[in-house]
C-alpha cells in the first residue's frame, strides 16, 4: 500500500529511518516527505536511498506532477513521526508552506502523527490544544513514550520505538482495506445489510469519541499456581483484551490494560497480573474512577485450594510398606471471585461505569452458544457482553475473530467478523460510546 513517511526537524528523526525499512520490507510503497529541518538531521540521501525514491521538501520541485495535491490524494496512510511543536501547530491551523504541510491538507486517507519533544514542550497548554484539535479531526495521534531525551533530560517526549509504530501503521492500514473490502461486499449484494467489518473506518467523530474518558481492560488468562512450577490456566492469548485497549487509546481515551499477556502497548498504562485474585484487585482498584470497564479476560473459575512451596513429585507419597506411590496426587480446587459480578455489584444503581463482559462459550445439548450468552447477560447484569464460540482452533490465539455484542437494555445485537480483533475492537467501543 503507499504510505507518506512524513518527518519533521527533531532529532528523533533518526529512528524514522528504522520505521521506513520496517514498512518497506513489509512490501508498502513508502515516499518521504521531510521537512526542511528535518534534513539538518537526517541528509536527503539517506531517505532516497532507503525508499529508492527522490526526496523533496518543497512544491516546486516536480510540479509538472503536482506533489502537494497529488502524493495526499493517492497515499493508503500518511504518518508523521517525528512530528515536532511546530509540526503539529502548522497541522492544526492548516498552514501550507511547505510538501509536508500541503500533504496533510489533501489526504484523506489515515493521519498518523508521533510527536516528540522536550517534556516542557509537549506539556504546554498550546501543544496539548492543538493535539485534541488535531484528535477531533479525526488525526491519531500517537503519545510520546517517557525516557531518556536530548542531553541529560528524561521524562514524556520521547518518540516510540520504531516497531511499536509500524504496528499502528499496519493497524491503520488493515482497517482501511477491510473497511474498503466490506464496503465493496455490501455493494455488491442487493438488498444485504453492510457488514459490521464497516467499523474498520474510523471517522473524525469515531476517532475522538472517548477523548477524556477513563477506560479499564482486563486481558489474557490467569494462571493459578500449583506449586514454583506448575499452574492452571487457559488458553486465551489476550490478543482481543489488547486489541481493545489500543482502539480505545485510539479513539482519545485514558486507558489501563490489566493483562496476564505481556503487553508494551504505546498509550496504554499496562498493569501487569498473573492469578485471578491479583486481577481482582488490579481492576477493582482501577474501575473506582472509570468510565468503562472491560473484562476481556479469561479468568479462571478455580484455583488449587493450597500452593505446595516444592515441586510435587511424580512419586509423591510413599505406603507403609516402603513402596513408592505412583498414583496421581489429588488436588483441591476453591472458586475464583467473579469480577464481573462484584463490578456490577459495586456499581449499585449507578449507571457508571459502562460494564463490559466477555463469554466464550460453546453449545451443547442444553442450548446454544447465544442461548448460554443471554442467560449470562441477564445473571450478570453487564451493559454489554461480547460472545465468541470457542474450542479447538477457534478463537484462542488467532488474529481474527467473530463476535456477537449483546445489550442488556435490548435493541438489535451486532454481529462482527470474521474479522481482524482490531475490527472487532472498534465494533465493541462503537456500541459502548452509544452508552455514554
Amino acid at each position: 500500500m503507499r504510505v507518506v513517511l512524513g518527518v519533521a526537524g527533531g532529532i528523533a528523526a533518526y529512528k524514522a529511518c528504522s520505521l521506513l525499512r520496517l514498512l518497506a520490507e513489509a512490501g508498502h510503497d513508502v515516499t518521504v516527505v521531510p521537512t526542511a529541518a528535518a534534513l539538518k538531521f537526517v541528509g536527503a540521501p539517506t531517505w532516497a536511498a532507503l525508499s529508492g525514491k527522490p526526496v523533496s521538501t518543497d512544491v516546486w520541485t516536480g510540479v509538472h506532477d503536482v506533489p502537494h495535491v497529488r502524493l495526499g490524494q493517492e497515499a493508503d496512510l500518511v504518518m508523521v513521526a517525528p512530528a515536532t511543536a511546530d509540526l503539529l501547530a502548522k497541522a492544526a491551523t492548516g498552514q501550507a508552506d511547505d510538501l509536508l504541510t500541503n500533504v496533510l491538507l489533501t489526504a484523506r486517507c489515515p493521519v498518523v502523527m508521533a510527536p516528540a519533544m522536550h517534556t516542557e514542550m509537549w506539556d504546554h497548554p498550546a501543544t496539548q490544544a492543538n493535539v485534541s484539535t488535531l484528535t477531533e479531526r479525526g488525526v491519531h495521534i500517537v503519545p510520546p513514550a517517557s525516557g531518556r531525551l536530548t542531553g541529560k533530560d528524561t521524562g514524556p517526549g520521547r518518540l516510540p520505538e520504531p516497531e511499536d509504530l509500524y504496528a499502528v501503521c499496519e493497524r491503520e492500514l488493515a482497517r482501511s482495506a477491510s473497511a474498503a473490502g466490506s464496503a465493496a461486499s455490501a455493494q455488491g449484494a442487493a438488498g444485504a445489510s453492510a457488514s459490521a467489518d464497516l467499523r474498520g473506518a474510523l471517522t473524525p467523530e469515531r476517532r475522538g469519541d472517548l477523548t477524556g474518558r477513563r477506560v479499564v481492560v482486563s486481558a489474557g488468562g490467569t494462571r493459578e499456581p500449583l506449586d514454583p512450577v506448575r499452574y492452571l490456566g487457559n488458553r486465551s492469548s489476550g490478543k482481543q483484551g489488547h486489541a481493545l485497549a489500543v482502539a480505545a487509546a485510539e479513539r482519545g481515551a485514558r486507558v489501563t490494560l490489566v493483562t496476564s499477556a505481556a503487553a508494551d502497548l504505546p498509550g496504554v498504562e499496562v498493569v501487569p497480573v498473573e492469578t485471578a485474585l491479583q486481577m481482582r484487585g488490579a481492576v477493582l482498584a482501577a474501575a473506582a474512577e472509570g468510565d468503562v470497564v472491560v473484562m476481556a479476560a479469561a479468568v479462571a473459575d478455580f484455583r488449587p485450594a493450597t500452593y505446595a512451596p516444592a515441586k510435587i513429585k511424580k512419586t509423591h507419597a510413599t505406603h507403609v510398606d516402603g513402596t513408592d506411590d505412583d498414583s496421581a496426587p489429588t488436588i483441591t480446587l476453591v472458586r475464583n471471585p467473579d469480577i464481573l459480578a462484584e463490578l456490577v455489584q459495586t456499581r449499585g444503581a449507578s449507571d457508571s461505569p459502562v460494564i463490559v463482559g466477555f463469554a466464550a462459550e460453546t453449545g451443547d445439548d442444553d442450548g446454544s452458544v447465544l442461548d448460554h450468552a443471554r442467560a449470562k447477560l441477564e445473571r450478570k447484569g453487564c451493559d454489554v457482553l461480547v460472545v465468541n464460540e470457542v474450542g479447538e482452533d477457534k478463537t484462542f490465539g488467532a488474529d481474527d475473530n467473530t463476535v456477537t455484542i449483546l445489550r442488556r437494555s435490548g435493541g438489535q445485537s451486532v454481529e462482527v467478523g470474521p474479522a481482524t480483533k482490531a475490527v472487532v475492537s472498534d465494533a465493541v467501543w462503537d456500541v459502548v460510546a452509544t452508552l455514554l
